[in-house]
């Protein structure tokens, strides 16, 4: 912007210098003109003629008494129209009179020159092209720290798949030998059944950190499977209400392993909301091209402030937390699936809505 003033005030200075010397070119002109006018059959009125045939910018017009054009230069069509409209010397430069007798006087008008007139639009001109650096900067600066988030987000799950991934082969390895041992124990088949539960936890990080492939799926087992592992592990006091995806079959575009652990993470976050009895309660909605899936439970809500946060990494209302859980979700279900995960209403005291939506299949 300083840049910018400097230029304004640069080119007024120069602007005015170019009118005072136009001022002095027009006085020269009159005078040729009054030459001319008053020349005798026989003077030479060449040099007067020259100067008068010079001037090839500065639109210039002679007008009677009652300001109507009688002869102009270098102002034609439109130009000489918008004159017509507006010739009055608060709009114009002069006017320097013509005596062309005793009863008669003439009256030269002139505007600015072409160049003085695009002098004019400078300043504008490079407002626009700082304003337009200015975006390309602040555009390139948030490409490139969401690039940056991008690749931490990726070698993140690419690291934690594989540090997971050794001690997983080794209780794989000590959970047979004990099913081997104690065949019948009902603890051994519980725990490769946990063990089962990394696995897939790890394929889930590694997953995110490179591009998943997406297929045309049934959006009801994925649901079912998510709260049938949710039910596992909540209070008999918490109702997870799914009875409208019963004899139910939603197909949409998705990654099964991703986005059950969209859900699963959504569940979990309405099972922490709730404070002793409460319900979450699943509800599908369908569009032309969308599938949509609403979960609301009726737990303590969330205020204004921090509904403005839950989605940024790092963010949490939790004494623990890592403020990943959201965040995350929201990356699979927009990034990866090319949906919407959205806080669709929340109210304090009263519950909260999150918003699942996927897109159907082309040909559906």
């Amino acid at each position: 912007m300083f840049i910018v003033a400097i230029s304004v005030l640069f080119t007024n200075n120069l602007a005015r210098s170019l009118q005072a010397e136009e001022q002095k070119n027009m006085s020269i002109w009159a005078d040729a003109t009054r030459q001319i006018i008053f020349a005798d059959d026989d003077a030479d009125i060449d040099f007067s003629s020259s100067i008068i045939e010079k001037n090839t910018t500065i639109p210039v017009y002679i007008c009677d008494e009652e300001g109507n054009i009688l002869a102009s230069r270098n102002a034609k069509g439109e130009k000489l129209a918008r004159a017509h409209n507006r010739l009055t010397p608060d709009k114009h430069h002069g006017p320097i009179e013509l005596k062309i007798d005793e009863t008669t006087t003439q009256y030269i008008y002139w505007d600015d020159s072409s160049l003085i007139t695009r002098l004019r639009y400078v300043p504008y001109a490079q407002f626009a092209l700082i304003f337009i650096f200015i975006t390309i900067a602040v555009i390139t600066m948030l490409t490139g720290q969401r690039s940056e988030e991008n690749r931490l987000w990726v070698g993140l799950s690419k690291e934690t798949a594989h540090q997971l991934g050794t001690p997983i082969s080794s209780l794989n390895a000590w959970q047979q030998l004990l099913a081997d041992e104690y065949p019948a124990d009902e603890y051994v088949v519980k725990m490769k059944g946990d063990i089962e539960r990394l696995q897939m936890i790890a394929d889930r990080f590694q997953k995110i950190g490179s591009e998943p492939a997406l297929k045309p799926e049934n959006l009801i087992p994925v649901v079912h499977n998510a709260v049938a592992y949710m039910r596992a592990r909540i209070s008999n006091r918490i109702t997870i209400d799914d009875s409208c995806l019963v004899e139910v079959e939603r197909c949409v575009m998705l990654n099964a392993p991703l986005l059950q652990w969209v859900i699963e993470n959504l569940l979990k976050n309405a099972v922490d909301a709730i404070s002793g009895n409460g319900t979450i309660t699943l509800q599908l909605l369908e569009h032309e091209h969308e599938v949509m899936l609403d979960i609301t439970d009726t737990g303590k809500g969330i205020d204004n402030k921090t509904q403005r946060r839950i989605f940024e990494p790092g963010f949490t209302s939790k004494e623990r937390g890592w403020g990943l859980g959201l965040p995350l979700a929201k990356r699979i279900v927009e990034q990866y699936h090319g949906g919407k995960l959205l806080l669709k209403h929340s109210q304090p005291g009263v519950g909260t809505t999150f918003r699942i939506v996927l897109k159907k299949p082309e040909n559906s």
